[in-house]
């Protein structure tokens, strides 16, 4: 009887075990994920954005596709880029309507004049050439008429360029690109100071290591960079520009900007970008062997997402009514020019330069910051 309880007891304790044992360890299995009803506090909430989506910018500005054909050359094209800043509208006019027609009918004039000459006094048709010395007459006409024409592209053409260097105003958004060779930094000095680096993407066949290739939906080739450079539309822009090396230029011609970047010097202009979309410049000032590779990209986007993407850098926006930093407070923040690229080549100054040209997500004095 004992044997047999204990028995009955050592059974039932085993099973209990098993039973536990299943119960803790279940056989493995794939759940399918539960798919629920969006709410629409759900859909107001932000979507984090993939590092590895192509129509990203690298340093997580919203995804935006460039417009062919806006913002950038076009293919067999030889008249100006579509405007997007009043000033660029304004000399796009200028350009068109004043410059252009006055430039092709003084040509065709002259063009005529110089055949009728060649035809009416060449030797056959003139044998006996007239000894006239001067004409009173004629001598006025040209003289006056060129003045006249002069003065009348005069008044347009000062007005523009009094209008491209007006003041920004007090509630100006400040953008200071900085020229380096290769490569453009950019500070903001009006939103806490953050700083980004910007370098031209490379071709698929070009990339080694973990660099990011070019694709269509960063732009075109040699101009599409790794961070592009975001500003707000319908806001006021002062832009400063100096450099750590040599003279570059901040150029984008659908602003109508072209601002050079001297070592020690702050250059200032503004503008205001009317339409939203991806904007593409190039360095447009000898600085060196590696020139033609350091392009810019801007994406101009509304108020908000700027607000949004200044934040999501670390920055702040400034309080209502406060004025923006001048350019005398922004040079502060610059680098000390005389020991800023001391890392990387020099062209065009007193170091040498290497034997091979730098790459420019390569050079040492500032890598972009491709995954941030």
């Amino acid at each position: 009887m004992r044997s047999k309880g204990l028995k009955s007891i050592v059974l039932a304790a085993g099973l209990a075990i098993a039973g536990i044992g299943h119960a803790a360890a279940p056989a493995p299995q794939t759940v399918a994920p539960t798919t629920t009803a969006a709410t629409p506090a759900d859909a107001a909430k932000p979507v984090a954005a993939t590092p590895t989506d192509p129509m990203l910018a690298m340093d997580g500005a919203p995804a935006m596709l460039p417009t062919p054909g806006i913002g950038m050359p076009v293919d067999k094209g030889i008249a100006l880029q579509p405007q997007v800043t009043a000033n660029g509208r304004r000399a796009l006019w200028f350009h068109n309507a004043i410059l252009l027609p006055v430039i092709t009918i003084i040509s065709l004039f002259v063009l005529g004049l110089l055949l009728w000459v060649m035809a009416r006094y060449r030797r056959a048709a003139n044998p006996v050439p007239s000894k006239t010395s001067h004409n009173t007459l004629i001598e006025i006409i040209w003289t006056a008429v060129p003045v006249i024409i002069l003065a009348l592209i005069a008044a347009p053409s000062i007005g523009l360029l009094a209008a491209q260097y007006k003041p920004a105003p007090a509630n100006a958004v400040t953008l200071k690109a900085i020229g380096n060779q290769w490569f453009w930094s950019y500070q903001y000095p009006d939103n806490g100071g953050f700083e980004i680096t910007s370098n031209m993407l490379k071709e698929k066949d070009q990339v080694t290591g973990g660099d990011r290739a070019r694709t269509d939906a960063d732009g075109p080739e040699l101009l599409a960079t790794d961070n592009r450079v975001v500003l707000p539309v319908g806001v006021p822009i002062r832009l400063l520009t100096t450099s750590n090396d040599v003279i570059h230029s901040w150029s984008i011609p659908a602003f109508w900007i072209k601002l050079d970047a001297v070592p020690g010097r702050i250059n200032e202009t503004s503008f205001t970008i009317e339409k939203p979309g991806v904007y593409f410049g190039v360095c447009s000032e000898l600085c060196g062997a590696r020139h033609g590779f350091m392009p810019i990209t801007v994406e101009a986007v509304e108020p908000a997402v700027f607000a949004a993407w200044v934040k999501a850098k670390g920055g702040t926006m400034p309080g209502a009514g406060k004025p923006s930093t001048t350019a005398a407070d922004s040079d502060s923040t610059a680098p000390a020019a005389t020991d800023a690229n001391t890392t990387g080549p020099v062209e065009n100054a007193t170091s040498a330069a290497p034997a091979t040209n730098q790459a420019a997500t390569g050079n040492p004095a500032g890598a972009g910051n491709a995954g941030q």
